[in-house]
């Protein structure tokens, strides 16, 4: 068995799928990226699989006859990574006797590399989405989602709904695809529109033949590490994919971006009611540049990083937000900055890192931020008609 490829092809598609690989594999087998060899469609096909996440990837390369194997990820991985680029070749056939395991050869211009391998059919199936439904979606709304929730989620394997982001849609807001996800100390909401308006007259003729996008009764729960690897996926996809494929039943969800593919199993359980935790009137709001605030915060965090709290100051008098941060034994640290402030002043204290998480996500130049008590749910919202609303809530002050 033999196939010729070219080196980065073979890197590119390597790396991508041993995103999967877990760093303790339970079987042993899927320590090892799974390789098949296509001689009709002249396609080499990889796969990495942690028993729930799995990532597939194809492409192009010379190859003489059907053929399977797989091979050690991280030893692969790091060979071809330091090979040179220029063509390479991957052959292998049966070990010695003794140790009944395949033997895999790769070599270009520069030298050889011997591999052992294990038999593809030890290899686990991905899992098939029975019953399916079926629906395409644009990259543009699932990157700006994405984007907008992913750095909320828990870590925390003991609420294990709270690791996933969801995703959901509903008769009356069927133009729009929901994410959210919360770790109990903060919560990340952001609306995104399935259908972008396309000022260019070309895209816009073309589009004119494709329905509009509209999701009823849409709801899953996705594990985040996932949807990590899926932005990536999604990020480095080809400028001629609009739309990622995505089919999904009770257990498992698959994305498929062209000669990529990414399944993993849907989160069970509840997710629980967020949006009863956003309060349903203020009476203090707040409106500032948010990157002005981001580097005053940014500037007040290095004497952040005993405790992570900063305290906000809101002075409606002279029109100032300021902030400041005491860290014992360190040292303090105060900035100030323009702001527009309606209702009482107010001194109320934050996780540093959670503030500068969600305001690094927020679309927008100008930002809303509206509280009522300092011991209540503060959220933050962009002025420029984006539909995010970002939830954290404070933490007490320590006299």
């Amino acid at each position: 068995m033999k196939i010729v490829c070219s080196q980065s092809d073979l890197k590119d598609h390597l790396a991508f799928v041993s995103r999967a690989v877990p760093s303790r594999p339970e079987p042993i087998v899927l320590g090892n990226v799974l390789l098949l060899a296509d001689e009709v469609t002249q396609k080499v096909t990889l796969t990495g699989f942690d028993g729930s996440l799995g990532i597939r990837s194809s492409f192009h390369a010379d190859i003489s006859a059907n053929g399977s194997i797989t091979l050690p990820a991280k030893l692969f991985n790091d060979i071809v990574t330091r090979l040179p680029e220029m063509e390479v070749t991957l052959s292998w056939g049966e070990g010695d006797g003794e140790t009944g395991n395949l033997v895999a050869l790769l070599s270009s211009a520069s030298g050889k590399f011997q591999l052992n391998g294990m038999d593809a059919e030890e290899f686990p199936e991905l899992p098939i989405i029975d019953n399916q439904e079926i629906i395409d979606l644009p990259i543009s709304t699932m990157l700006e989602g994405l984007k907008g929730c992913l750095f909320a989620a828990s870590t925390e394997i003991s609420k294990q709904i709270l690791t996933g982001v969801h995703l959901s849609s509903s008769e009356d807001n069927s133009e729009f695809l929901e994410f959210a996800a919360t770790d109990s100390h903060r919560l990340s909401v952001l609306q995104a529109l399935l259908n972008h308006d396309d000022d260019d007259a070309e895209a816009a003729d073309t589009a004119e033949d494709e329905p509009d996008i509209k999701l009823t009764d849409f709801a899953v729960t996705i594990p985040a590490r996932a949807l990590r690897e899926l932005e990536k996926m999604l990020a480095d996809g080809s400028e001629a994919n609009k739309t990622v494929k995505i089919c999904y039943d009770d257990t498992q969800i698959m994305f498929k971006l062209g000669e990529r593919l990414l399944t993993t199993m849907r989160l069970t359980g509840t997710y629980p009611p967020y949006q009863r935790l956003i309060p349903a009137s203020f009476t203090r709001n707040l409106v500032c540049d948010r990157k002005m605030l981001l580097r005053s915060l940014e500037l007040v965090a290095v004497l952040a990083q005993k405790n992570n709290i900063v305290k906000f100051t809101l002075d409606g008098t002279k029109g100032e937000l300021i902030l400041s941060v005491d860290a014992q034994d360190v040292g303090s640290a105060t900035q100030s900055l323009p702001a527009e402030i309606i209702g009482e002043d107010v001194d109320i204290a934050f996780n540093i890192k959670y503030l500068m998480d969600g305001l690094k996500a927020l679309p927008a130049t100008d930002i809303k931020m509206q509280l009522n008590e300092w011991n209540q749910p503060v959220i933050f919202t962009p002025l420029n008609g984006s539909l995010m609303t970002y939830l954290v809530m404070p933490v007490q002050i320590r006299s």
